[in-house]
């Protein structure tokens, strides 16, 4: 969905030109007439039968696919009614009109977007298998508010709320339910959220490392470093150095990097409480918190 929003949809989802172009290229002439109803400006919403997403604890997409060519159009016309509350905005005409060859027509485009990506999904494998390490240890380690701080360029973490982007934002509780974080191999400002079921809300994200698949590089990290493992390398770096505090301009030249840069992972870090910043005359002091002294012993000692 994330592909089909950015190739088709005009939400960017910063998928690589090369990879836009192999999509576009394999599926049906007529698909962004097809899709358009999903993604006009008015509105932002995909009915859950189209969603192959739904089923969320299920990785078979084949299986999800074949679901999605067995929609009846009494479902899609009961949800449109339902999602739009009686009254079907004008750009869903169509789909009312014939729901039956808008399933089939939108079925075959979704194969097609997935046929014409396995290769670069395929490719992801070791991506996906670091990432799921790192949230892994981020977990039990109790470090997830860092790694939430610094998940995607489009995601901020503001005390204990998430602000995500959506052009018809809304505020939502989690109420209890879990959080499931999955990681995307689309584009590098992949935004994916759901907060409809009772049991779960989650949100996609870019997984770490998606350059790599564009021939670029990607700094991989020490297989005995937990810290750097959760944080990244420079953000890891920035805390272990800040064990006595320095000014800005001194981190960065420490450092070795941009002072916008060591600004910017200076604010995820501090957004998820593990330094703080002030400002002494013309400086701006960094320091580290007790909790992110606490996380420092705790992923330096509990990863040999």
């Amino acid at each position: 969905m994330s592909l089909v929003a950015d190739v088709f949809g005009g939400r960017s989802q910063g998928v690589h030109p090369t990879w836009r172009r192999a999509v576009r290229a394999a599926v049906p002439a007529d698909a962004a007439g097809v899709l358009h109803p999903l993604f006009a400006p008015e509105y932002s919403l995909v009915p859950d039968c189209l969603t192959p997403t739904a089923p969320l604890w299920e990785t078979d997409l084949a299986a999800q696919l074949e679901r999605l060519q067995q929609v009846s159009p009494d479902t899609l016309l009961a949800e449109l009614e339902a999602d739009f509350r009686g009254t079907v905005p004008r750009q869903w005409q169509g789909v009312v009109d014939r729901p039956q060859a808008f399933i089939t027509a939108y079925a075959e485009i979704l194969r097609a977007v997935w046929e014409s990506y396995a290769p670069a999904w395929g490719l992801a494998g070791s991506l996906l298998a670091r990432e799921t390490e790192r949230i892994g240890v981020a977990a039990v380690s109790d470090a997830l508010e860092p790694v939430l701080a610094g998940i995607g360029p489009r995601v901020r973490l503001a005390g204990q709320t998430l602000r995500l982007p959506d052009p018809h934002p809304e505020t939502f509780e989690r109420a209890g339910r879990r959080v499931v974080l999955v990681p995307m191999v689309s584009g590098n400002g992949a935004s994916v959220f759901s907060f409809d079921r009772p049991d779960a809300v989650w949100f996609g994200y870019p997984v770490p490392g998606l350059s790599i698949l564009w021939g670029g590089r990607y700094p991989e990290p020490t297989a005995d470093d937990a810290l750097t493992l959760v944080l990244g390398p420079l953000r890891a770096r920035i805390l272990r150095d800040l064990q006595r505090p320095h000014t800005m301009g001194q981190l960065a030249a420490a450092l070795g990097y941009a002072p916008s840069t060591v600004t910017h992972h200076c604010g995820q870090l501090e957004a998820a409480g593990l330094i703080h910043r002030t400002r002494q005359g013309q400086h701006v002091q960094a320091g580290r918190t007790a909790r992110g002294d606490a996380l420092v012993d705790l992923l330096s000692t509990s990863w040999s």
